[in-house]
Parts: structure tokens; C-alpha cells; sequence
């Protein structure tokens, strides 16, 4: 591809917009986590779980989501070449939201994202009750309902969720992108700077689960 349509960090900028878009579940990450707390509560995977609406041997089993066609379709729908554009995308595999997010920024800038605008999904809650887990684990580990990130130009934003919908994925503004300039909030398991090896840019996570 010509080199003026890669995305990437440095294409980023702030007053850019962070786009959620719904995981199907687990998806292949955490599992470990996940078996111990089933483990130590002595639950069968034929279990009924009403929470679930399922056995949880089928919940642990759900596919996971593949982005591939959503993302590509919002890259050409919406390309680095235009004023109302993609610059980004962070697909949450292992280590979190907080962690993959934060290597696709460039330093400098922060992700501030509100828990608010989501509710996480049931077997998320389930683990979390269940192996009374900490939230801060619970974000290292799990992507907790969120399992690939856009960042787009403001102009872009409302016309990319909504072309995610009506796709049939499930995509809401989730946050945004500013200068990293509070030294105060720079501290605690919410803020995340530097992740997974690169040293990039920060996120931090603000308010509680809808």
C-alpha cells in the first residue's frame, strides 16, 4: 500500500476520538485467570448459568469476533487522506484495554477513557464475583466487553459508529485524546503509560462501569 494511507501512532493527534467496539465474550485471552476462579468455585462447564442465558462450558466456547472487514471497511471508508479519517486501531488481546491501547499512541498524548459508556458483559461480572477478582486485575487481563479500539479525527467519529452499527457490530464513543499534561493522575493501576514494550503514549481509565 503507498506509504500516505498507513495508519499508525504517529498519525494521531489530540482532540481525536477512541471508539469501542464490542467484544463476542472472552475471546482467547485470560483463560488461565478464568480457569482458576471456575476451579476454585468447583463449577461444571455443564453448569446452567441463568446470568448467561447458557451452560458456561458454552459461554467459555463463544468465538471469538474477528474485526478484520469492520476495520478495513472504516479505513477505506474513511482514509488518512481525507480531513475526517481513521488514525488508528488497537485490537485488545492480552494485557487489557489500558495496555494495548497505550502502544498505539504517540508519547506525549493520552487516551482518556470513560468506563461509563459501556456495561460489562456477564461473564465478566461472573468472574469478577465469583473469584472476587480486583478490578485492576480484571483490566490487565480480560478486555471486559471491548475488542478492538478506532481512533478517528472528531469530524469522524459519529459517522464511523454509526457505520459500525449498522454493520451489526456494536460501537460507541468511548473517549478521547488529549495532551498528557496532568502530572497529578499520572499514578495508580487507572493510568497506564509505556505498555506491552513500547513506549508510547498513556491511558487513563476514568469513572465506574455502567
Amino acid at each position: 500500500m503507498e506509504a500516505d494511507a498507513l495508519l499508525g501512532p504517529d498519525r494521531v493527534r489530540a482532540g481525536d476520538v477512541v471508539i469501542g467496539m464490542a467484544s463476542s465474550g472472552l475471546h482467547s485471552n485470560g483463560y488461565s485467570l478464568v480457569r482458576r476462579v471456575i476451579n476454585h468455585a468447583g463449577w461444571a462447564l455443564d453448569r446452567q448459568v441463568s446470568e448467561l442465558g447458557r451452560t458456561l462450558g458454552e459461554e467459555l466456547l463463544e468465538p471469538t469476533r474477528v474485526y478484520a472487514a469492520d476495520c478495513l471497511d472504516m479505513a477505506r471508508t474513511f482514509p488518512v487522506r481525507a480531513g475526517a479519517a481513521v488514525h488508528g486501531f488497537s485490537h485488545v488481546t492480552g494485557g487489557g484495554l489500558a495496555a494495548n491501547l497505550a502502544r498505539v499512541l504517540p508519547q506525549g498524548l493520552v487516551a482518556t477513557v470513560d468506563r461509563a459508556t459501556w456495561e460489562l458483559p456477564a461473564i465478566f461480572k461472573l468472574v469478577s464475583e465469583l473469584g472476587n477478582v480486583p478490578l485492576a486485575d480484571l483490566e490487565r487481563t480480560l478486555n471486559l466487553g471491548v475488542g478492538m479500539v478506532a481512533i478517528v479525527s472528531p469530524d469522524a467519529a459519529d459517522a464511523a459508529v454509526a457505520r459500525l452499527n449498522e454493520r451489526g457490530l456494536p460501537s460507541w464513543i468511548m473517549g478521547t485524546v488529549t495532551e498528557d499534561s496532568d502530572s497529578i493522575l499520572k499514578s495508580g493501576p487507572d493510568y497506564v503509560q509505556g505498555a506491552k514494550g513500547v513506549d508510547g503514549g498513556a491511558v487513563r481509565l476514568v469513572n465506574a462501569y455502567a
